[in-house]
């Protein structure tokens, strides 16, 4: 079974839609399998992370922010590819150093997601941004 998951984005950041997974995986009827996330972009990821605490998104939006900064910063004077915007090649930086595709069991109907436990899309881009994540559930 297959399905596509729209996340809207505002920017730079976390945005958790664990939410629309599950209930993907309830509606599918499967008890157990493997559930399979793959987003359709080049500059963003996909993340199992903590969701209790939103301070772990912003620092995460944050060091990934020090670790490669938009191309005007000096650091980054070597990049050639700089006319989508000064965020564009280091969202592809991040997006090379971080999972597209998540592969989660599914266990008595559910993802087999820990406690604190969330799915995220990582925006590394500014600008807003309507992003496709397609699900597929395997026996």
């Amino acid at each position: 079974m297959q399905t596509r998951f729209t996340v809207k984005t505002r920017g730079q950041g976390l945005y958790e839609f664990t939410p629309q997974v599950i209930a993907f995986v309830s509606d599918s009827g499967a008890s157990s399998g493997l559930l399979t996330l793959f987003v359709q972009h080049t500059s963003c990821s996909l993340l199992i992370q903590e969701n209790a605490d939103p301070e772990v998104q912003t620092d995460l939006k944050n060091y990934f922010a020090c670790l490669v900064p938009p191309t005007t910063d000096p650091s980054m004077s070597y990049l050639t590819h700089t006319y989508e915007g000064p965020d564009d090649m280091p969202a592809h930086i991040k997006s090379a150093m971080m999972p597209v595709c998540l592969s989660i069991p599914v266990v008595n109907g559910r993802p087999a997601l820990g406690t604190w436990q969330g799915i995220y899309l990582f925006e590394h881009r500014d600008a807003p941004h309507s992003r496709q994540v397609v699900g597929h559930i395997a026996p």
